[in-house]
């Protein structure tokens, strides 16, 4: 079984069908300054706003244009959903599952589903089934002033890293491990004690001993954080889990109400008549 994590690749499908139709909204210029909750040399997890930003800016003809800035630089990773609610800054780069605490475990379900569909069934759900709606009503209903945007993917994930290999359930019964949304109930369903840590704080938990094991993305960008370095057992088979879309573009419009066309969820670059309606 596969963890699958959708995220940070869907705009590699770009729609510009919006772009003709806003001559009312020609000349003027829109900064999204956007705080991300990846670092952005976290390939692919990471990576794509900036790639996100170089189409929009160039789709656009520069009258919509996005400021990357890495996690903690404009507001901690934790804020940016706040942040962008209240106005503080204009968009916000994250996923509904880091919010749980604030959205409740429901928000879990539009970045991680345990034994969930695959990316084409999940899409056809949110662009055709009504998903794209109870995603944004998950926003609305716990009152944030947001409009969530669904702009990613990438590839599947494996299931964590651990000091000894993991052949039966019963083998992770009382270790201490990192692990994100729904997954993590499933965890802790056998007998795991999660906890969830930012990707700068796993590696030094795992140094110190605080966390026995850990999740976070594929072997890729795993060995960016150098978990193999301590821990040498990697499971690809525990469990699948299907994150549909790990990353989300969150705007705020000042009356606090969405004005345009829907977002295709395809791209954030056909957001661009959006965007310059909502901060010109």
């Amino acid at each position: 079984m596969k963890k699958k994590i959708l995220s940070a690749g869907i705009a590699a499908a770009l729609t510009m069908s919006l772009m003709a139709s806003t001559p009312a909204v020609a000349g003027k210029k829109v900064l999204l300054k956007v705080p991300v909750w990846f670092g952005t040399h976290l390939t692919g997890l990471g990576s794509t706003p900036k790639y996100v930003a170089e189409h929009l800016n160039a789709a656009s003809g520069g009258s919509v244009k996005m400021k990357i800035y890495e996690p903690g630089k404009l507001v901690p990773p934790k804020e940016i959903l706040e942040s962008v609610s209240k106005g503080q800054v204009n968009a916000g780069w994250s996923t509904p599952g880091y919010n749980t605490g604030l959205l409740g475990q429901k928000g879990a379900i539009f970045s991680a589903v345990p034994f969930g569909p695959d990316a084409p069934e999940f899409l056809a759900w949110v662009n055709y089934g009504e998903g794209r709606q109870l995603w944004q009503k998950l926003y609305d209903d716990a009152g944030y002033n947001v409009h969530s945007i669904p702009c990613s993917i990438i590839a599947p994930e494996t299931s964590g890293w651990f000091s000894k290999p993991i052949d039966k359930p019963e083998d992770l019964d009382g270790l201490r491990m990192r692990f994100f949304g729904l997954g993590a109930l499933v965890m802790e369903k056998m007998g795991v004690s999660t906890s969830l840590l930012s990707s700068k704080e796993i590696f030094p938990a795992l140094e110190k001993g605080a966390i026995d094991a850990t999740e976070f993305s594929m072997p890729a960008i795993d060995k960016l954080l150098g978990f193999h370095k301590i821990l040498k057992y990697n499971v690809s088979e525990l469990k699948t889990t299907y994150f549909p879309s790990r990353v989300s573009v969150w705007l705020l419009s000042p009356s606090g109400t969405f004005h345009g066309s829907s977002a295709s969820i395809f791209s954030s670059v056909s957001a661009v008549p959006i965007w310059l309606r909502m901060y010109s």
